[in-house]
């Protein structure tokens, strides 16, 4: 190639930014990919229990059989279109405008989508959330992104009976909310640990039936999402004895949490 062939400085820029869209665009649908058997599951339940209670309030005339079953109706359709906003909000966050966001509930809302997964596999899921907990600044749908790649991650790593704690709290001391996710899993060889943030570098063999596998992108999306959020995370890991994720964000002050 010649000088004159060679790429102008802004060519570069361009495929640089066509390559990290692709990236970003790659690790949202690897998300949504995550979720898709999960979400499955929950709306099959979800229709199960509305069609039995649409059935119920055919074959009973009496008022009160009638209002029973149309309340199970609208309670089970309200949670349908919860979960459907939650995966089609992921699925569209972009990097944006920041604002006060309370992490119990992006924590409480995550647990909605993908809680019952643990149940399914005999995995007991045990949270400890501080109460009062100050805002951050940050996008509430991608910070959703990191926890439910976190969580997938311990749930794939557990086996049946053992256990994924999540841990929500404030350190006065640094004004930040740290938040972890640790398991009882296999864990990372120690080799491995620096590389695990890397784009498409996976610790697994491959999807199989039970969900696990992976495509390599979900622990670099968390790293990119931490990072626009001025914040840290860091892993702490060992063959058998299980795999901590820990967060640190910085708190809002007073006059962005206004």
């Amino acid at each position: 190639m010649t000088l004159a062939e060679q790429p102008s400085y802004e060519e570069m820029q361009q495929q640089v930014h066509a390559l990290q869209t692709q990236l970003e665009q790659a690790q949202r649908m690897a998300t949504i990919g995550e979720l898709a058997s999960t979400t499955t599951h929950e709306f099959n339940n979800l229709l199960t229990t509305i069609i039995n209670y649409a059935k119920l309030g055919m074959r009973h005339k009496d008022e009160a059989t009638r209002d029973k079953a149309l309340q199970k109706i609208n309670d089970a359709a309200a949670r349908a279109a919860k979960v459907a906003s939650s995966v089609l909000s992921m699925a569209r966050s972009r990097a944006g405008a920041f604002e006060p966001i309370n992490l119990a509930v992006v924590l409480s809302d995550t647990l909605e989508l993908i809680g019952r997964e643990f149940q399914k596999h005999r995995i007991a899921l045990e949270t400890q959330v501080a109460s009062d907990l100050p805002l951050v600044l940050g996008s509430a749908t991608q910070l959703q992104r990191v926890l439910v790649n976190l969580l997938v991650n311990a749930r794939q790593a557990t086996k049946a009976g053992g256990w994924v704690r999540v841990r929500l709290e404030h350190d006065a001391q640094s004004q930040e909310i740290i938040l972890q996710v640790r398991d009882s899993g296999s864990g990372i060889a120690p080799e491995l640990l620096p590389k695990i943030f890397d784009p498409y570098f996976t610790t697994k063999a491959g999807p199989d039936e039970s969900g696990q596998g992976g495509t390599g992108i979900g622990l670099s999306a968390c790293k990119q999402i931490i990072d626009a959020h001025s914040g840290r995370i860091r892993v702490d890991s060992g063959i058998g004895k299980g795999t901590a994720f820990t967060i640190r964000l910085p708190v809002a002050s007073q006059t962005q949490a206004a």
